[in-house]
């Protein structure tokens, strides 16, 4: 069969984007697989469905480059709100999107017809182990030894609505990730693997960071990423609560913010590549 399809990207981030109200796509995670090689498909950090919602103004649906559905991604919601305004779906600038770990608030701000940057408010920042996941027991995973590899790391774990482990660097640039990042996704610590960021401290207000998505390998940016690193930043006590935090990342940078009523705002750009078409046989 023939589907239409849109190439976007946040910041490096890249997906490739079906709009499911008007198209089908019976097996996501075959075609995720397929559109997300760089050298046989059309190459991308994984899928993304834009779908209607009963509880939102639309229904994104996530999966990563090896098929594993996602439950949330920062850098793709702002492509979904940018999708939906720039396609004529809604006029809002102001809308949700339901995503598997729940309804996220967008804003879209328009330049000259299209939207430009998107503020998503991306709701609280867990802390409890148990609900991360991290199998360990206490109200926080703050800088806590752990083993990977034979080598010893400090890590901070929050969820954004995904799991991610936080490790503070002093140089991001000459880390081998490809050798460290499995390591890390797949460590017992983390039941359901884990998305890790590795991050350098630049100032008070300023960071810098890689990052290992599960199922996903390295990837340009990672939006939940950089809320999760900011969080933990402020735990450990080199950032301010509910102050804006640069994040640098490989392919731009986003401001992030964690709140006093702990919920977290991430503001970045939203691009849109090309638009095609793509047999498929499923």
């Amino acid at each position: 069969m023939t589907i239409r399809f849109s190439k976007m990207h946040g910041i490096g981030n890249d997906y490739v984007y079906v709009d499911c109200t008007r198209e089908t796509i019976p097996d996501p995670a075959a075609f995720s697989r397929f559109v997300s090689d760089r050298h046989f498909g059309v190459g991308s950090d994984g899928l993304i469905l834009i779908l209607p919602s009963v509880r939102a103004d639309f229904l994104m649906r996530i999966f990563n480059a090896d098929g594993s559905e996602g439950m949330m991604c920062g850098n793709g919601i702002r492509c979904v709100g940018k999708y939906v305004y720039d396609q004529g779906l809604t006029a809002k600038t102001h809308l949700t999107v339901e995503t598997l770990s729940g309804v996220k608030s967008l804003t879209l701000f328009p330049e000259n017809g299209k939207v430009a940057r998107v503020t998503v408010d991306m709701g609280p920042a867990i802390l409890r182990p148990a609900e991360i996941p991290v199998a360990a027991e206490g109200e926080t995973f703050v800088s806590r030894p752990v083993e990977v590899g034979g080598s010893t790391y400090a890590v901070t774990c929050v969820s954004m609505g995904n799991p991610h482990a936080v490790v503070f660097c002093d140089d991001v640039k000459s880390l081998e990730l490809p050798v460290l990042g499995p390591k890390f996704e797949h460590h017992p610590l983390f039941p359901n693997r884990v998305n890790t960021e590795f991050v350098k401290v630049l100032g008070e207000n300023e960071l810098e960071m890689r990052v290992w998505e599960r199922g996903s390998g390295e990837t340009f940016a990672c939006g939940t990423g950089s809320c999760a690193s900011v969080v933990a930043s402020v735990l450990n006590g080199f950032c301010r609560r509910d102050e804006d935090v640069t994040v640098h990342l490989l392919g731009g940078s986003l401001t992030d913010r964690w709140r006093a009523d702990g919920t977290v705002l991430m503001t970045g750009p939203a691009a849109h590549v090309f638009n095609g078409v793509i047999d498929y046989d499923f």
